[in-house]
């Protein structure tokens, strides 16, 4: 039914157990044991570009969150509209809610995938998902894309005297698998092994969640939504790995382990990345301003309009400077037409005079 995930889980494990194996050994445990930590690492760095676009799809949550809240302040009556008005800012604002649930989306079919790929190496359970196989049968059987040989191999490897597939809860029927590929394990070599790393996958996922609380905004943290959020990562969820630690294969606590491991290394470079992008961009400003500011010393420069003076003002000014004013150009002289003006400003009829001539003669 799921085939579609454990195939492709099968040949990432069987890859680098080729590699690891012919490092140290076809049958070490260190081979199976860096194979898993490496397929852990392989998808990963697959999700990688998806883990960047969470922290920033976050990180502009975060920012959104006083304009989140004075839309919620404001259509609260009203949740159609309110949900109409937050997809437009987040349309406006490119933001993404699912790229936030992408990596995480993507981990959850792999962990199941290798959960269901290693407990397929014992298949003498008879619980959900098992097939009831004696001994004989289970280690001459594929799984998946594992030959016969290399499920043999998987049940001779041992991790400190544990074999990698084991976990402390498991019946003895199933341990018996065991039998003929290094001898049947006991219930304290297996707990020798999976407590440290229940503890390890426990404490190394507690502080995950603490540096990821530590770089949230006040304003996302007062959110009581973010506040549950935050007080299950920081407290539940590492509860949950040493409660359900016993019920898991040593390997998958391996899977946990190097899965945390890599989220802290992930985290920090990530998030230092992008404090020297802000950082950056500060200083680009810094810069701009600096360049458009007037050197020390200089006289700032006005580049408003400035009014144009009139004529009297400006003969004034070159005068008191003891400067010439530039001459006027001469004025026509009047035509013998042209009639002169009265006192009032009216012009007088060139003509009139030659009228009081002829009446006189």
């Amino acid at each position: 039914m799921l085939d579609f995930i454990y195939y492709p889980v099968s040949w990432i494990l069987w890859f680098w157990h080729r590699v690891f194996g012919f490092v140290f050994g076809a049958d070490n445990g260190a081979s199976w044991a860096l194979a898993v930590v490496f397929l852990v690492f392989t998808l990963r760095l697959v999700l990688y570009k998806p883990f960047v676009r969470q922290v920033r799809t976050t990180k502009q949550m975060q920012e959104l969150q006083p304009q989140i809240k004075e839309l919620q302040k404001k259509y609260k009556n009203d949740r159609q509209k309110m949900a109409t008005e937050m997809q437009k800012l987040q349309k406006e604002n490119g933001f993404n809610p699912l790229m936030g649930c992408l990596p995480i989306l993507a981990q959850v079919p792999v962990f199941l995938g290798l959960f269901h790929v290693l407990r397929s190496f014992n298949r003498t359970g008879h619980g959900v998902g098992q097939l009831g196989m004696n001994a004989y049968d289970n280690a001459h059987t594929p799984n998946y894309v594992f030959s016969a040989v290399d499920v043999q191999s998987f049940l001779s490897a041992r991790i400190f005297g544990a074999p990698i597939s084991a976990f402390i809860t498991a019946p003895v029927s199933e341990l018996q698998a065991f039998a003929d590929w290094g001898g049947v394990p006991s219930k304290l070599s297996i707990a020798l092994v999976a407590v440290p790393l229940m503890v390890i996958a426990s404490i190394a996922t507690h502080f995950n969640a603490r540096a990821s609380v530590a770089r949230q905004t006040p304003e996302a943290a007062a959110n009581p939504q973010a506040a549950i959020m935050n007080k299950l990562a920081l407290w539940v969820f590492p509860l949950g790995v040493l409660v359900g630690g016993p019920f898991l294969p040593i390997a998958i606590l391996l899977y946990w382990v190097s899965n945390n491991i890599w989220t802290y290394g992930q985290q920090h470079l990530v998030f230092g990345r992008m404090e020297q992008e802000e950082e950056a961009k500060k200083q680009a400003k810094l810069d701009l301003r600096s360049q458009n500011a007037p050197k020390p010393g200089a006289k700032p420069v006005d580049t408003r309009k400035k009014p144009q003076q009139p004529a009297d003002e400006t003969e004034e000014a070159a005068s008191t400077n003891g400067s010439t004013p530039a001459a006027k150009p001469a004025a026509k002289a009047p035509g013998k037409n042209s009639g002169q003006k009265r006192p009032g400003g009216q012009k007088r009829p060139a003509n009139r005079g030659r009228a009081n001539q002829k009446r006189r003669r």
